[in-house]
């Protein structure tokens, strides 16, 4: 009796362990992101982000340009969070999407103020989680995308390893 209980415990792991990671994804909890510049960041060190962000970087800073609703020429910190964010929705929303020489960093407080509305990770329609970024300059270097999915497999193999010595337990 101990054993039949064990083998048909053992069988539904097995046959929930069948569904691979990248189809239980239904489950996740997700959280509105946000790069934003780092509040100790120094003045010249953003600007000099700003200006790659806006340039090279290929971000629309329209919207903190003169005339536009995040345009605040005496605030730093929120002009260059703005572009950073953009670039960061724009190019995989990873840690090294939103890095800017370390000068920003990821929240899930939303910094939009006013008139100034921040669009989120959840609520970017361009965003693309395998494209790679391919610019150059002081903005990320290097593409991480599908560095999640690696971190689960290895949870998948181990688990099925564990599983297969379990049986041959129960069974032998």
């Amino acid at each position: 009796m101990h054993k039949g209980l064990a083998f048909c415990l053992l069988l539904s792991l097995s046959l929930c362990n069948l569904i691979p990671p990248s189809m239980a994804g239904a489950g996740v909890v997700t959280m509105e992101l946000w790069c934003v510049a780092k509040n100790n960041a120094e003045d010249a060190q953003l600007q000099s982000a700003l200006d790659w962000a806006c340039g090279a970087g290929g971000v629309d800073c329209s919207p903190i340009q003169q005339g536009g609703p995040c345009y605040d020429p005496t605030d730093i910190q929120n002009t260059a969070s703005y572009a950073f964010n953009d670039y960061f929705l724009k190019h995989g929303m990873t840690d090294e999407s939103c890095n800017f020489d370390n000068t920003a960093a990821l929240t899930s407080l939303n910094p939009s103020y006013n008139k100034c509305k921040f669009p989120s990770s959840l609520s970017s329609s361009n965003a693309s989680l395998s494209s790679p970024s391919t610019a150059y300059g002081m903005g990320p270097s290097e593409d991480l995308n599908g560095s999640n999915q690696i971190s689960q497999l290895w949870i998948w193999h181990l688990m099925t390893s564990l599983l297969l010595i379990a049986f041959s337990w129960v069974m032998g």
